[in-house]
């Protein structure tokens, strides 16, 4: 009866009966690096996990393992988070040859037991893509597209252009850079083109085709209005021509002291001299006035 199970997991797939998962199927540009997670159960917390190619688990070839530092010149790292429950794999400067199938797995240590691992298939292409292709903006706002290409076409031409319109592409040049009305383009080098479309318009929504030399990658742009706040802003800034009016202040019946001030100092300084002298023209008519009336009582 022994027997008969050893046979039965011996012929179950690999990862069946396995306690470990990771990501479906992956494409990657030729060129870059991918970080693939593997996450396992608290029990492996302590378990050495490792990282291996081949059609088939059984005869897999180890690139990286937890419990051996990885070589100077290996483009494979493996890191283990017990604390998240998770192991990661970088590998870097992939080629087309690197595409294959690869293992996440987990020693168990058991003879009566193998290995609990998941796979994932990893195709290493040339070409283009994109990080989204559906990016959306407010009107008087901007975007930011991120092209991706294989190392084959870090010395190919880039260009963003509007789907039907080849007149309206914008071309980096030997700089890797573009600055065109509201579009710049700015390359790494390496494998990735920045576009930034700014001061977005209703009309600028639409398809567009990211470039390097014959490779295309559509993205499509949408516009959307300025939102609540930013019309809000845009329409009260107008009314606001003039500063508000100061609180009246209570004045008395005597002349303010700063008027006459200002009359003295400003080009009408006659006027503040017939006021100065009015004192003293009433009190020289009011004398006479009193002479008068006292000769005529004595003339009585």
């Amino acid at each position: 009866m022994a027997s008969h199970l050893l046979i039965l997991i011996a012929l179950l797939p690999a990862g069946t009966l396995g306690d470990v998962s990771t990501v479906k199927d992956l494409a990657v540009l030729e060129g870059r690096s991918v970080t693939i997670p593997c996450h396992y159960e608290p029990q492996y917390s302590r378990n050495v996990k490792y990282w291996c190619r081949g059609s088939m688990h059984s005869f897999c070839s180890n690139l990286a393992r937890t419990d051996t530092a990885p070589a100077t010149d290996s483009k494979v790292s493996i890191t283990d988070h017990p604390a998240q429950q998770v192991f990661t794999v970088t590998m870097s400067d992939l080629q087309e040859g690197d595409s294959d199938r690869y293992w996440c797995g987990v020693e168990v240590g058991n003879m009566w037991r193998a290995d609990d691992v998941a796979s994932v298939y990893i195709t290493v292409t040339h070409g283009m893509a994109v990080v989204s292709s559906m990016v959306s903006g407010e009107e008087g706002g901007s975007v930011t597209v991120q092209c991706l290409y294989s190392s084959k076409h870090r010395k190919s031409v880039k260009s963003w252009c509007r789907s039907g319109d080849w007149g309206s592409c914008v071309v980096a040049d030997s700089n890797g850079s573009a600055d065109r009305s509201r579009v710049q383009l700015s390359d790494d080098g390496v494998g990735e083109l920045t576009v930034t479309v700014q001061r977005l318009e209703s009309g600028d929504a639409g398809w567009y085709w990211c470039t390097a030399g014959q490779q295309q990658v559509s993205v499509h742009i949408t516009v959307t209005p300025p939102s609540a706040t930013q019309r809000t802003v845009t329409t009260s800034l107008p009314l606001m021509t003039s500063l508000p009016e100061e609180p009246p202040v209570l004045r008395t019946s005597a002349p303010p002291t700063r008027d006459v001030q200002k009359d003295s100092e400003g080009p009408n300084s006659l006027g503040s001299l017939r006021l100065s002298l009015f004192p003293l023209l009433y009190s020289h008519t009011h004398l006479i006035n009193i002479r008068q009336q006292l000769y005529m009582n004595n003339q009585d």
